[in-house]
């Protein structure tokens, strides 16, 4: 795996990117020799194609990310296909189109280049992801992994390996001391006991060991894993190849001495803290100024639709536990609460007003939170801050729970983009996991990661309830 914005990525997945966007650069430059009966070159060079070129290609390489094609890039139906890359391309129709209202002639093509090089976009693209599933993923070479335990958090990523092969990690097997009739984990077979770990590896030459063993004292092999080490095999805790592979931080096995000692810095450092602030609040006073006709009208929406105050105000749990005053347009009917007491909000919640539901689905009913990161409560990026009622109850019941605290809250974050909304502990746990990474990793980055990652769920209004 490459690790991009603090964020791993399976080298399969760069490599596609990469290769569509000289793919889809190929096609245009095509598309420019047989459209321009003069010497293309004068375009390209003298009146700067291959920078209007290269936007165009950016601009469609963003719209296939927003359609998910990169992270699910296996091709399961052909028409499906063809025709998300129609919709891409008509997006960056639309885009020149844009280009060409704002007076921005600098960034267009000629109309027939565009057409042209669509048109080959069209045909060549989605063939090329046929090819890449069906043979290029298959010649890339995957690097063999052996399990040291059977573990859930084991069991977990071996599961996830095997429909993932992307990832370039390929599950060899596992070696525990289960019954010797065991069957194995899903598709990975248990190939012996601890004991024979030395006969194992010189059988299937793993190039790495992963190793979860979820009671390590007189069991772990601490001598043969020294001289693998030694003999050029990659070690590694379960718990390092968990974050890498899910981009969360397991809380099963988690013990605090591995956060103590950690030789990864673990908590934010007070520089990227101080940056975080800088730029929060320099994001918020733009964004504040450009959406304010959006929340004027959004406050005028809000109170035609149903009695009561057009802003909402709760109390929230900030950084070092502070209690602090959140601001949201009021999307629910007033005094929603009055006889349920604090709840978590659900799918088709009667309690929202259908003005209310529109502004959820648009994330619009967020926008008065910048008022929050002015005031210095929160941040743009960070853990979505959670009601006093809540934090008091989830504490006692979760490890580490509070642990989230120690940085500014923020309107979006990790957890938002990767987790969809929901009132269970379960969910909470895993949106727990999404934090300790975030903060684990928080840089400026991985805050802009988030943020393009944010404006593709608003797009799209994912996510809302």
């Amino acid at each position: 795996m490459i690790r991009l914005f603090r964020v791993f990525v399976p080298a399969s997945v760069v490599a596609l990117l990469v290769s569509e966007f000289i793919l889809i650069y190929v096609c245009y430059m095509v598309a420019a020799f047989f459209v321009f009966r003069v010497d293309p070159q004068v375009f390209l060079v003298d009146d700067n194609g291959w920078l209007r070129i290269a936007v165009v290609v950016v601009c469609l390489i963003v719209a296939v990310y927003f359609h998910d094609l990169y992270t699910h890039f296996r091709v399961r139906s052909r028409v499906l296909l063809y025709q998300q890359v129609g919709v891409v391309v008509g997006a960056a129709f639309l885009i020149q189109s844009l280009f060409a209202y704002g007076k921005l002639r600098a960034l267009l093509l000629p109309t027939w280049l565009m057409i042209g090089g669509s048109a080959l976009t069209i045909v060549s693209l989605p063939a090329w992801r046929i090819f890449y599933g069906r043979f290029v993923l298959t010649m890339l070479a995957s690097e063999r992994v052996l399990f040291l335990g059977a573990s859930p958090v084991i069991e977990e990523i071996m599961r996830y390996l095997a429909e993932h092969p992307e990832t370039g990690l390929a599950t060899v097997g596992y070696v525990d001391d289960g019954p010797d009739d065991a069957t194995g984990v899903g598709d990975s077979p248990r190939l012996g006991s601890i004991l024979e770990l030395r006969q194992v590896v010189a059988q299937w030459k793993p190039q790495r060991i992963v190793v979860g063993l979820s009671e390590r004292r007189q069991r772990l092999p601490v001598n043969e894993l020294l001289e693998m080490r030694l003999s050029g095999i990659h070690i590694e805790d379960a718990l390092s190849t968990y974050e890498a592979t899910f981009g969360r931080i397991s809380t099963r096995e988690l013990r605090p001495s591995q956060l103590i000692f950690s030789s990864t810095e673990f908590g934010p450092s007070p520089r990227r803290v101080m940056l975080q602030s800088l730029y929060s609040i320099a994001i918020a006073v733009l964004a504040t100024v450009l959406s304010a006709p959006v929340m004027l009208l959004a406050a005028i929406l809000v109170k035609l639709s149903s009695p009561g105050p057009a802003l909402f105000r709760q109390e929230r749990v900030g950084k070092d536990d502070r209690i602090f005053t959140l601001y949201k347009f009021r999307s629910m009917y007033a005094n929603a609460e009055a006889l349920s007491g604090a709840v978590w909000a659900k799918p088709h919640d009667a309690r929202v007003t259908p003005v209310g539901k529109w502004l959820r689905k648009l994330r619009l009913d967020e926008l008065p939170q910048l008022f929050n990161v002015l005031r210095g409560d929160m941040s743009i990026v960070g853990p979505r801050p959670e009601r006093p009622e809540f934090v008091k109850e989830l504490t006692e019941r979760i490890p580490y729970y509070r642990q989230r605290h120690c940085v500014k809250p923020g309107i979006t974050g990790w957890a938002q983009i990767n987790h969809t909304y929901g009132g269970t502990i379960e969910d909470t746990i895993v949106k727990l996991e999404y934090d300790l990474y975030y903060i684990k990793n928080l840089a400026p980055a991985l805050d802009a990661f988030i943020m393009f990652h944010t404006a593709k769920v608003m797009l799209l209004s994912r996510g809302a309830q």
